[in-house]
């Protein structure tokens, strides 16, 4: 069983942070609810931890058991995530990129409060939008040479994306989560205490693929959509970027997303606000369980 009770750890100084070949794990959340978990999980804040600021960005740096970390949070969307983490790869030596929050669930199977842990992560909404062409088909631009179905007037279409000893940018249809950090993931399941969310034991389960975009998905057609297209498990605003950027910085990346609804598939309004402080912290229990194993 893994203990998942919030302590202090020792501070760790600047010279064995940044000491050549020691790992440096980053711990991110996007937004406060995710952030209170990681910090009360952590006992970020408390003794043994230090904290600075660049361009507002609060990090905390500390040790939790013989690992040294930095806790961040990226922000909600993609170009916020995106900017922040690369902020934080210029400015700290980070090692590996661990997330923990909350998404929207797409996969009809799983209930909220389920964990996922993606493999892969696309953008749903990198996309064409065309007008129609009054016989039923739309007008399609001759360098789009669609992939996907279409949601509409919505053709989706893969990314270009360029790193270090790349000879030009190329068409990505997927950022892959790191395998070393998905067999720790798998490692770690079976040793978390259950979790209860809504009266039902949540499941953790790794594998798939999960998406992301710049909208707050509360509509059960497009949900449908995006499951019948990517076969997706969960949708949410920032992991896609995070993902991109990882691989542009050629970093191992992590990104686990409990439910905190149905991204449009329930009845009525969405739970999210009354979901989202508890599905962190079982997102954010999962991380730890996962860090352990490494």
């Amino acid at each position: 069983m893994v203990a998942l009770v919030a302590l202090g750890w020792p501070a760790v100084s600047r010279a064995e942070a940044d000491a050549p070949g020691r790992p440096l794990y980053a711990l991110c959340g996007a937004y406060p609810p995710e952030m209170a978990a990681l910090k009360k999980e952590f006992g970020i804040g408390g003794d043994g931890w230090t904290r600075s600021s660049i361009k507002g960005i609060e990090f905390w740096k500390g040790r939790y058991r013989d690992k040294d970390v930095v806790v961040f949070r990226t922000g909600i969307s993609l170009v916020n995530a995106a900017y922040q983490l690369q902020l934080a790869f210029d400015h700290f030596p980070i090692t590996h990129v661990l997330f923990a929050g909350v998404a929207g669930g797409t996969d009809p199977d799983l209930h909220v409060g389920d964990v996922v842990i993606p493999e892969r992560w696309a953008y749903h909404s990198e996309a064409a939008y065309l007008n129609d062409d009054g016989k039923g088909g739309f007008h399609i631009p001759d360098y789009l040479k669609p992939k996907y179905e279409n949601f509409g007037m919505i053709f989706p279409d893969d990314v270009a994306a360029i790193r270090e000893g790349d000879a030009d940018f190329k068409e990505i249809s997927a950022f892959a989560a790191d395998p070393a950090l998905l067999d720790a993931s798998r490692r770690a399941v079976p040793k978390l205490p259950a979790q209860r969310k809504a009266g039902r034991d949540v499941t953790v389960s790794v594998g798939g693929t999960g998406v992301a975009g710049p909208v707050f998905l509360d509509n059960a057609r497009y949900r449908e959509w995006v499951f019948r297209v990517w076969k997706a498990r969960c949708l949410d605003m920032e992991s896609t970027a995070l993902a991109h950027v990882a691989y542009a910085n050629r970093k191992p990346v992590l990104i686990i997303r409990g439910l905190s609804d149905l991204a449009g598939g329930q009845q009525g309004k969405n739970p999210i606000d009354s979901n989202e402080a508890r599905v962190s912290e079982i997102a954010v229990r999962v991380l730890r369980g996962v860090l352990d194993e490494l």
